[in-house]
C-alpha cells in the first residue's frame, strides 16, 4: 500500500508540473494573441521600425531579435536571428536557422527587424559604431562554426535558439539576453555547464531537458521538459512557458541607443 501511494503522488506531481508548465502556451492559443488559422503568406513580414535604416547611419550594427514563432508553435516559443550591417553598408545580413533548410544555418540580405509572420519582434541586444565593427567578424566566424548546421530538432534542441545562444557564448563581449520562451536556448550540445547567452552567470543542463540557471540579466530559470519558468530580480519580472515575462521588460544589452539600465 505504501509502494501505491508513493507512485500515487509521484504520478499527481509530474501531472502538476505538466500542467504548470502548460497553463502559459495554453493561455496563448485560447486567447487569441498567435494567429493559427490564417495562411503564412498573408501575414505581415513588414518592418517594425527598430532598426537604423543604412541610408541614414554609416556606422556598423549588430542586433538581435525574437518574435513569437509561427502558428502553433508560437504559443510555446519565440524565433531569434543576428542582424548584421557593416560600417558604411548599405544593407542587412540576416543569421538564422531554418528547420527545413540544409545546411540549418541561412544568411540573407534582407530587412532587419520584419515582423515574424504576424508577429512583432522584440530587440534583445543592440551594438553601434566601433564596438559593433569589433564583433562582426568574429560573429561571422562562430557562424561557420556552429556544430549542428546539419541538424535540427524543435524540442529540446537544436533549434533556431540554440544557435543564437550558441554565437553568444562563443563570442567575447557579444552578450544577448534571450527570453524565458527561447525554447533550446539550454541545449549545451555535449557539455553539462556553461556561461548564459547574457555572460553574467552560469547554467546547468542535461541536454536541454532538465536545468538550472543563475545570472545577473536572467535572474533564476528552471527548466523542466524543455520549458522553462524563472524569476527576474534586477528587472522584477516573473517568467513562465509561453507568456513570457509579466514584470518589467528585459535589459537590452549592447551599446545602442535603445540599451535599458
Amino acid at each position: 500500500m505504501t509502494l501505491k501511494r508513493g507512485l500515487l503522488r509521484v504520478f499527481l506531481l509530474v501531472l502538476m508540473t505538466l500542467a504548470l508548465l502548460l497553463v502559459g502556451p495554453v493561455w496563448m492559443l485560447a486567447s487569441g494573441v498567435i494567429v493559427t488559422d490564417a495562411h503564412w503568406s498573408t501575414l505581415d513580414r513588414s518592418s517594425s521600425g527598430l532598426a537604423p535604416p543604412p541610408e541614414d547611419s554609416a556606422d556598423a550594427v549588430i542586433q538581435v531579435y525574437a518574435a513569437h514563432t509561427y502558428n502553433w508553435r508560437g504559443a510555446f516559443g519565440v524565433h531569434p536571428w543576428i542582424a548584421i550591417k557593416e560600417e558604411g553598408a548599405s544593407h542587412y545580413h540576416i543569421y538564422q536557422v531554418m528547420s527545413w533548410r540544409r545546411p540549418t544555418v541561412v544568411a540573407a540580405e534582407d530587412m532587419p527587424d520584419r515582423a515574424w509572420y504576424g508577429n512583432t519582434p522584440s530587440l534583445l541586444a543592440d551594438y553601434r559604431g566601433e564596438d559593433a565593427a569589433a564583433l562582426i567578424p568574429v560573429i561571422e566566424e562562430a557562424i561557420t562554426r556552429y556544430p549542428s548546421a546539419e541538424r535540427y530538432q524543435i524540442w529540446p534542441g537544436p533549434n533556431s535558439n540554440t544557435f543564437v545562444a550558441w554565437v553568444a557564448r562563443e563570442v567575447e563581449g557579444f552578450d544577448v539576453t534571450l527570453p524565458v520562451t527561447a525554447v533550446g536556448k539550454d541545449y549545451l550540445f555535449d557539455s553539462l555547464f556553461a556561461p548564459v547567452p547574457s555572460g553574467t552567470g552560469y547554467q546547468l543542463s542535461l541536454g536541454g531537458m532538465v536545468g538550472l540557471l543563475v545570472a545577473l540579466e536572467e535572474g533564476i530559470e528552471i527548466n523542466l521538459l524543455g520549458l522553462a519558468i524563472g524569476i527576474d530580480i534586477k528587472h522584477p519580472a516573473l517568467k513562465l512557458p509561453g507568456v513570457g515575462r509579466l514584470g518589467m521588460p528585459a535589459n537590452v544589452l549592447g551599446n545602442g541607443p535603445f540599451e535599458k539600465q
